[in-house]
């Protein structure tokens, strides 16, 4: 075969520069986890910590559907407590300042929810600053 040494050679470094990502990066992390400021003086969020965070879009689907479609205004949790269905009463009572808490998230997985085309956004609280 004519220039073989030449197209093995060239193949090589084709699948080198192809994989080159895949193993200058094994065993790393894609991305660093956010760490996103969690509110000050509630035990538990509406379920547990990691369930809200593998779920919270369910479950505020779940409400919207409960409070709008099916006219029922209350949410009991899995301990039996029960909380008024509400966004703004609920969720951004404890959850005050979106940019810290529901931005750092949803910019890190690259996600854009469309809750405030409804919802009026929470005011940055300052902390004096």
């Amino acid at each position: 075969m004519y220039h073989q040494k030449q197209i093995v050679t060239g193949l090589v470094i084709f699948v080198l520069l192809l994989t080159f990502p895949f193993w200058f990066s094994l065993g790393q992390a894609s991305y660093e986890s956010p760490d996103p400021k969690l509110p000050e003086g509630e035990e538990q969020c509406i379920e547990p910590t990691q369930w809200m965070r593998a779920n919270h879009m369910e479950l505020l689907n779940q409400w919207r559907d409960m409070s709008v479609r099916q006219d029922k205004p209350v949410y009991v949790n899995s301990a039996g407590r029960k909380m008024e269905i509400s966004l703004q009463k609920t969720c951004m009572d404890c959850h005050t300042n979106q940019a810290e808490f529901c931005t750092v998230c949803h910019d890190t997985a690259a996600v854009s929810p469309y809750c405030w085309t409804c919802h009026i956004a929470p005011e940055e609280v300052s902390n004096g600053q």
